[in-house]
């Protein structure tokens, strides 16, 4: 930044920012300039509408010397562009001109998409696409039903949490859910769902592999001498290979068909563009 804009604008802004801690309410209609630039000039209450409240003077500071550099830098560039290309380099006319074709268009898609898509996909029509598609749902890692728990080594309800952790009965569930609520750092049932395993490694903090091969029973457990917790999580079902089960890709599923029935509904938007104009002597074809 400029030395003597710097010397200039330090005082203003730490001056407001001691008289009551919120530069942008102190200052909200101060119209002096604190930041030149060609012939553009900053002023502090355009400043202002850029620095959120509630942030420190220090924070206050920071925050308008990196828009200043920000907004003298655009100001700048285009100055310089403006000096150094030729007057054909300098038009952007046919550029803008395509810019609002496009934008017009995609806005005007939208809008039409919006009223007439049919968000409604019922289960024949997944399975229907599933089975259609079946080699595009291949596995490419190992998918598992899980229980979840993060805890630390000192609780008084680890061991209990534990034990429990691979529990089926409603009443166990019910216990289980109650402590991991009031002890566990992280608690997750997915026992109905699929997950990727790459996704609960991360859990871990190691690759899905090394977790897969630290499975003894359906458990997997992981002791941190650094953190001083215990990540273990219970295995129910698991599936490494083959073709995934249609609850693992109805999500996947249902956004193709709505994208099948989008395109569906913009190439008879397009059709119908022609047809009209066609008709209507406004698209003439020599």
């Amino acid at each position: 930044m400029n030395i003597r804009i710097t010397r200039y604008l330090a005082p203003l802004l730490l001056a407001a920012a001691l008289s009551s801690c919120n530069m942008v309410s102190s200052l909200k209609h101060d119209d002096k300039v604190v930041a030149k630039a060609g012939r553009q000039k900053l002023y502090l209450s355009e400043l202002n509408k850029y620095i959120p409240d509630g942030v420190s003077a220090e924070d206050s500071l920071n925050l308008a010397y990196r828009y200043i550099n920000s907004w003298a830098t655009e100001i700048l560039y285009t100055k310089t562009a403006e000096n150094e290309l030729s007057k054909s380099q300098k038009d952007v006319t046919k550029e803008l001109e395509e810019y609002r074709r496009t934008l017009l268009k995609y806005r005007f898609e939208q809008r039409y998409i919006n009223q007439r898509l049919d968000t409604l996909i019922t289960r024949q029509q997944l399975q229907k696409y599933y089975d259609d598609h079946k080699s595009g749902y291949v596995l490419q890692r190992p998918i598992l039903k899980v229980r979840y728990v993060d805890i630390m080594k000192d609780s008084p309800n680890k061991g209990e949490i534990l034990g429990l952790l691979s529990c089926t009965k409603g009443e166990e569930l019910l216990v289980l859910d109650s402590l991991a609520y009031v002890s566990a750092l992280r608690y997750f049932d997915k026992t109905g769902e699929w997950m990727d395993a790459g996704v609960l490694a991360r859990e871990f903090g190691i690759d899905y592999a090394t977790m897969m091969s630290q499975m003894h029973n359906g458990l997997i457990q992981q002791s941190s001498d650094a953190s001083g917790d215990i990540k273990a999580m219970f295995v129910f079902d698991v599936q490494t290979d083959g073709i995934a089960p249609i609850e693992y890709c109805a999500a996947s599923i249902r956004e193709n068909i709505l994208s099948e029935r989008k395109r569906d509904l913009l190439a008879k938007l397009e059709q119908d563009l022609l047809t009209n104009a066609l008709d209507h002597k406004e698209f003439v074809i020599y």
